[in-house]
């Protein structure tokens, strides 16, 4: 585009506070920033004449002409009609949208405000990491023996970065005991895919159970529940004992696993607006 022409010897303008309508305030900008009526016509293709009739008061420039004049003039919308510049300098094209936004009716504002909320909400969603809401158990599993009680655990809900392994989690249980040594640690919290939602387990494969009482995380084995570490014994049942499986232990979490407060903040946030 070609660029435009500055004035060899512009006018001396006027003072601004002398200046009153907007018509002549264009003129003063223009000669200020050093151009001609030919290069503001020049680049909205108009005429220098129609350039003359705005500076003149015989007409006003188009409303959707107004933002790229004032970036042109280097002014904004503020300066080109007169009024105090706002605490907060915006671009011409953002107060162009406030002037629409106050000449709206009432419905037609809270329009406007529900759908930039709308805007809004989304934009943070696309922000927002891909968090998965699950249920942290206060009951732990045994990685030993455990008197506890019967396996009756509403939990509280816990905030996880979403992954492959987490999508398949219901549960999340906290590890108590060192008997499943040295792959699961006291204090690790495991994922846990409840059962009937997970096929049952095969020989070999890591579960969380009840027994009795109490709540283990064991291999399951033909000949009954192993420990990973080769101090304690097997765990054997006859047919009348009561062992039920909550699930399948999937893997240990991660302390990056857990979704920071912010992150979950805004995860129900979006929740709760959706």
């Amino acid at each position: 585009m070609k660029q435009p022409k500055r004035a060899a010897h512009p006018a001396a303008p006027v003072p601004v506070s002398e200046i009153h309508a907007v018509g002549r305030r264009i003129r003063y900008y223009r000669i200020r920033a050093g151009l001609e009526q030919k290069d503001i016509a020049l680049r909205f293709g108009i005429t220098p004449y129609a350039v003359c009739s705005w500076e003149s008061g015989r007409t006003r420039p188009d409303l959707s002409l107004l933002p790229q004049l004032c970036d042109l003039l280097g002014i904004t919308l503020y300066e080109l009609y007169g009024l105090g510049t706002p605490p907060a300098r915006y671009t011409a094209q953002e107060e162009q949208l406030v002037a629409a936004y106050r000449s709206l009716s009432a419905g037609h504002q809270l329009a406007v405000t529900r759908l930039m909320q709308s805007l809004k909400d989304a934009e943070q969603a696309g922000k927002c990491p891909d968090i998965t809401e699950l249920t942290l158990c206060s009951k732990q599993l045994a990685a030993g023996f455990d008197p506890g009680a019967e396996f009756e655990d509403a939990g509280e809900p816990v905030y996880l970065y979403t992954s492959d392994l987490v999508r398949q989690a219901d549960l999340v249980f906290p590890v108590s005991g060192n008997s499943m040594e040295p792959v699961y640690h006291d204090g690790d919290l495991v994922l846990v895919q409840r059962y009937p939602g997970c096929p049952a387990l095969r020989y070999g494969e890591v579960g969380a159970f009840i027994i009795g009482n109490s709540t283990y995380i064991k291999v399951y084995e033909k000949d009954g529940l192993h420990s990973l570490n080769r101090r304690y014994r097997t765990m054997k049942f006859a047919e009348d004992d009561s062992v039920y499986l909550i699930g399948r232990v999937l893997g240990i979490l991660d302390a990056d696993d857990i979704a920071s407060e912010q992150d979950a903040a805004q995860y129900l946030a979006l929740r709760a607006n959706a």
